[in-house]
């Protein structure tokens, strides 16, 4: 396979950039401001590079013009929402421009009769909710960073979380897209309308690209009712194999699709118990659910989460704690979102996975990662969104352990991590993408003539390879 060789950024092409958008959106030449461009949330530095140029377009036409610029001249783009990702699909691995949606963060409708909302790509998650909310509606797509993550970053990833359960992921919820092509056009796919069998389903395509299609200019959502009534329950049991047997129990025994139900292990809860300094009974056991019901009716939530909770007891649950009030949920959900922060304080070198099993098999995969974690000396906490098969399973750097060992073992344990992964009927990515940290891993996941097939996508849809290179798969 030919190397990918792209030219240089010249004062030429910073000039026509500052034509397009004037300087004070053209950041060139100035290592301190183009660093925090340089990575997403991944710790390894590895993984980091530098930009040559940032640039920051307000509207889809100055895009469309950088596009035709960079095709022209055989230079890489590399789009960039907030930067929350997981995978390095917002690292510009090749230099070259780097596009930031930071300044296109405008609502531009809320169709309340429709109940629809067209965004620009840089609107965060939880500004467009905060804005709904009085309406009694919401985005679904319900990513775990909400605070932070930008929205065309949810949908390059087709980014999931806590509520997927009951709502699903992004996709569930994108029924039209501006984009902007890699060649510079600007094409709009869909729109208002919910049914559309009008050729081929490019939104479904583009959602989940990671950037490496198209670039989403305008990002047409389909909101549903905000529920006015939820309850949590935090329910310990004696060991994680009893507490990952209770998921598929709750969705068949129970008949009920809780909007969430999160998994945490002894390690992971403990550690982030450690790092709030919180104190809750039953500190000793084994794994917790955390689980959600929502709706908008208090008599029938209570009866669902009693259904649970009385399931829970009978199959090894030491008690349930329900949280029904906003300081109570606050309180058990900030446990559960914290595990991640709390590791990087216990060590920063760490591998956060999400890798993703059929719901039936989650409690197979627990004696594996504990054998892995024995046969390389490593930590490996399991947490996350147990309800949908997804766990972030965290390989951590103990810190007595030799740096160089380290990093001559990981590949070994993510090789392993997703063999055993795949085995099960699962794939090595539920939601945080492949980007270019999993690449290299991809044919564990997929057969050779599925990964040409998608090769071939990506070659009709950008033929010089200048937007996003070097992600999902070298070329």
């Amino acid at each position: 396979m030919p190397k990918l060789i792209y030219n240089a950024i010249t004062q030429t092409i910073i000039n026509e950039l500052i034509t397009i958008l004037g300087a004070r959106y053209v950041i060139y030449d100035d290592p301190e401001k183009l660093e925090p461009y340089s990575h997403d949330e991944i710790t390894e530095k590895a993984y980091a590079h530098m930009p040559d140029v940032v640039v920051k377009p307000r509207t889809a036409g100055e895009i469309a013009q950088i596009m035709k610029l960079a095709n022209r001249e055989k230079i890489p783009v590399t789009p960039r929402g907030a930067g929350s990702g997981l995978s390095g699909g917002a690292v510009p691995v090749f230099g070259g421009i780097l596009m930031s949606f930071e300044r296109m963060n405008d609502i531009l409708d809320i169709d309340r009769d429709n109940m629809i909302a067209v965004v620009e790509p840089g609107v965060i998650t939880n500004d467009l909710n905060n804005k709904l909310k009085d309406d009694g509606l919401w985005f679904a797509g319900y990513p775990m960073s909400l605070e932070s993550c930008y929205i065309c970053g949810n949908v390059a990833e087709n980014a999931g979380g806590g509520k997927a359960v009951k709502y699903g992921v992004t996709d569930r919820y994108i029924i039209g897209l501006e984009v902007v092509t890699p060649e510079g056009e600007i094409i709009h796919l869909g729109g208002k309308i919910v049914k559309n069998v009008v050729g081929y389903d490019l939104i479904k395509l583009m959602v989940g690209s990671e950037g490496t299609l198209g670039i989403f200019t305008g990002i047409t959502i389909k909101l549903q009712p905000l529920p006015t009534e939820k309850v949590d329950l935090l329910v310990p049991f004696r060991d994680a194999e009893a507490a990952i047997k209770m998921v598929p129990t709750i969705l068949t025994n129970g008949r009920i699709i809780p909007t969430a139900i999160e998994f945490m292990d002894q390690l992971s809860f403990r550690t982030s118990y450690r790092y709030l300094n919180e104190h809750l009974p039953h500190e000793d056991a084994g794994a917790m659910l955390l689980i959600e019901v929502d709706g908008n009716n208090m008599e029938q939530l209570e009866k669902e989460y009693e259904t649970i909770g009385e399931l829970c007891l009978e199959n090894g649950a030491l008690d349930v704690f329900v949280a029904d009030n906003v300081t109570t949920q606050e309180r058990v959900w900030s446990i559960r979102r914290n595990i991640a922060e709390a590791f990087m304080v216990y060590s920063p070198v760490q591998s956060l996975e999400d890798i993703v099993v059929p719901v039936a098999n989650i409690p197979k995969i627990l004696p594996e990662l504990k054998t892995l974690s024995n046969k390389y000396n490593v930590l490996i906490p399991c947490y996350g969104h147990a309800g949908d098969g997804n766990l972030h399973a965290t390989i951590v750097k103990k810190p007595e352990m030799d740096i160089g060992d380290w990093n001559e073992c990981l590949p070994k344990i993510l090789f392993d991590l997703y063999d055993k992964t795949v085995a099960l009927g699962g794939t090595i990515s539920g939601e945080h993408g492949i980007g270019h940290k999993r690449k290299k891993f991809l044919d564990q996941a997929l057969e050779p003539a599925t990964i040409e097939l998608m090769k071939r996508i990506k070659q009709s849809f950008d033929p010089n390879y200048i937007l996003n290179p070097g992600k999902i798969f070298d070329k």
